[in-house]
């Protein structure tokens, strides 16, 4: 095999609590490469890198030079095996996994589908039933692809209700999913008619499941597929209202019996909690109200807050607080004990709410789409016209990244583009 060769290495990114490191034997194959262990773990300074010996000075064995043999003994047998499969499957073309399969008797491929059942177990367990739905839309998409049948679309958004008919579709190892998969993948979702952004959201969960793969030794990184893939997206239209609109909003005169009264109060008190997100509101508890100040943790990152209330937060907080007296939440979101069953409340009151956000765009001459994440988008970026650093608005935000904030920030309201405009050419006549 020309495109085939095996190298001894001391792989220098896993270090074991003794501080050693694995030496393995780096599989090359048609320019990808994966490791095979050969049981021996050596420090750095033990490791003679350019001779690809274990140098003299080591402690750990009476007879250097037989340890020596017995390591090249194992890259001899293996190129051996190399040889042999060589003469077997000269009509066949075998990938990086196949080969490493064959010649490798402790290798064992892992099951992406296995992995993610796992971690969706585990976030359920934690009650993170959010995260869990996201990770089993991900295994559907993937199972669909592999022309599985769903027996039941799962309407009701309990993850562990969703099920497929296995003989339809065959196991996906984590090795499978390489940048052709992927690639395929794209095709496939955006040739049925679906939309880029769909795509990516997808994407972001196979990454993140084979990132996890890899922290828990079940996935190997030197075959990670976004390395090559890069996962894409298109901008979406501004969600971020224009100040005159929001303050129409705020000024809003409604009756406590209008249906969209609620939904009014949610938004201004996203806007005024730092653009809190609708979860984070549903589970928002009296007792994290002290001092004048809300403090809570984030259910997604966990990340702590620290919000002063402010006199107009203040009204609306009093207002529910005495509306549900018994209740030990602050927004009468939650009707029902556990995380599954409060999943479906939080999901039916969004839906709720976004409609009655429909009503009152109505009311207020917008003509953009107000859904319950518009609040969030026009904190974030009214914090950028009143000029607070972006490491601040990010930290707001509660985000990890500075790009996910940017992401926030990209589209300005029109009038603000217009002012600036019109500075750039009130002064150009022809």
């Amino acid at each position: 095999m020309k495109a085939t060769s095996i190298k001894i290495s001391l792989d220098t990114r896993r270090a074991k609590a003794d501080g050693t490191y694995p030496l393995i034997l780096r599989l090359s194959h048609n320019r990808k490469t994966t490791s095979i262990k050969t049981g021996f773990h050596f420090k750095k300074e033990d490791w003679d890198s350019e001779k690809n010996e274990v140098k003299k000075s080591y402690k750990g064995s009476s007879n250097i030079t037989r340890l020596n043999n017995e390591i090249q003994k194992k890259k001899a047998e293996f190129l051996d095996s190399l040889l042999k499969l060589d003469e077997k499957e000269k009509q066949r073309p075998l990938s990086l996994t196949d080969l490493k399969q064959k010649i490798d008797p402790s290798f064992a491929s892992s099951s992406f589908y296995g992995f993610g059942e796992k971690i969706i177990k585990d976030l359920i367990n934690a009650e993170r039933i959010g995260s869990a739905k996201s990770y089993r839309g991900v295994l559907n998409f993937l199972k669909t692809f592999n022309k599985g049948k769903p027996l039941d679309k799962n309407k009701g958004g309990d993850p562990k209700k969703a099920k497929f008919k296995q003989e339809n579709f065959s196991d996906l190892k984590f090795e499978e999913i390489d940048y052709s998969f992927l690639r395929k993948l794209e095709s496939y979702h955006l040739g049925i008619g679906n939309e880029l952004n769909g795509l990516s959201v997808y994407m972001r969960g196979i990454r993140s499941l084979y990132n996890q793969a890899i922290k828990a030794g079940k996935a190997e990184i030197s075959l990670y597929p976004f390395t090559d893939y890069k996962i894409k997206n298109t901008p979406t239209r501004k969600r971020a209202l224009e100040s005159s609109y929001l303050s129409k909003i705020i000024a809003l005169k409604l009756p406590k019996k209008h249906q969209a009264y609620n939904a009014r109060n949610y938004f201004v008190a996203s806007y005024m909690m730092y653009g809190m997100n609708f979860a984070d509101m549903a589970y928002l508890q009296k007792n994290d109200i002290t001092h004048g100040r809300i403090q809570y943790r984030r259910r997604k990152t966990s990340k702590l807050y620290d919000i002063k209330i402010s006199e107009g937060l203040a009204g609306i907080i009093t207002h529910y607080t005495q509306q549900s007296p018994k209740s030990k939440y602050v927004f009468p979101i939650l009707k029902r004990d556990g995380a599954i069953m409060q999943q479906r409340d939080i999901q039916w009151a969004r839906k709720n709410y976004n409609e009655n956000l429909k009503t009152i765009a109505e009311m207020c001459g917008i003509e953009q789409n107000l859904t319950s994440y518009v609040s969030r988008h026009t904190f974030a970026t009214n914090a950028m016209l009143s000029e607070v650093p972006v490491n601040v608005i990010s930290a707001m935000l509660g985000h990890s990244s500075l790009k996910t904030t940017e992401i926030y920030l990209k589209s300005l309201p029109s009038n603000v583009l217009d002012d600036y405009n019109s500075k750039l050419v009130s002064n150009l006549t022809l």
